[in-house]
């Protein structure tokens, strides 16, 4: 007998603090995917739970009828600075999905709610940072109407990063 979550009807998307103990088992298993995608300890950019306090962010969590955590998806406040970001950016972090839970349509759910909370808040540009070995992941954010943009962040010099932005 095989347990599949539940469809993505009876899901339910909740804005947590990316200090709660599901975000943080969340992004323990991003970072071991990470890891193993590129050989190295997985994405070292500083986050800090307060990035993500509205109004100047938000960090959701999809968890299905049983109340258990499915995907994550969050998205930080940046205005212009040396590492590359413009005036009313909002960062796109920390996008995840359980492997036991793609193809629901979680991505996309959680991505259109930070995109509609940034919008909200008065950022006007989400931007985002992800590499060449999550095509699933430029996959995504392509079909979504992201395009390519300047690299910004902590891995703007690396050659297996790329940047994405979209109008919000």
């Amino acid at each position: 007998m095989s347990i599949h979550p539940a469809p993505a009807a009876a899901l339910t998307l909740r804005p947590v603090s990316f200090g709660h103990p599901d975000a943080v088992a969340l992004n323990d298993r991003v970072q071991l995917e990470y890891a193993e995608r590129y050989g190295d300890e997985g994405d070292v950019t500083p986050l800090d739970p307060t990035m993500f306090t509205p109004p100047q962010g938000l960090y959701l969590i999809a968890y299905d009828a049983a109340g258990t955590p499915l995907a994550t998806g969050g998205w930080r406040a940046q205005d212009a600075n040396d590492e590359g970001y413009a005036d009313g950016d909002a960062e796109l972090k920390r996008m995840y999905v359980t492997p036991e839970a793609r193809g629901l349509g979680l991505a996309r759910q959680i991505l259109a709610a930070l995109e509609a909370d940034a919008r909200a808040a008065g950022r006007t540009r989400m931007v985002l940072e992800t590499g060449t070995k999550q095509p699933e992941a430029i996959a995504l954010y392509v079909s979504s109407g992201y395009e390519p943009c300047a690299k910004f962040g902590l891995y703007r010099f690396e050659e297996l990063s790329r940047c994405y932005a979209k109008a919000l």
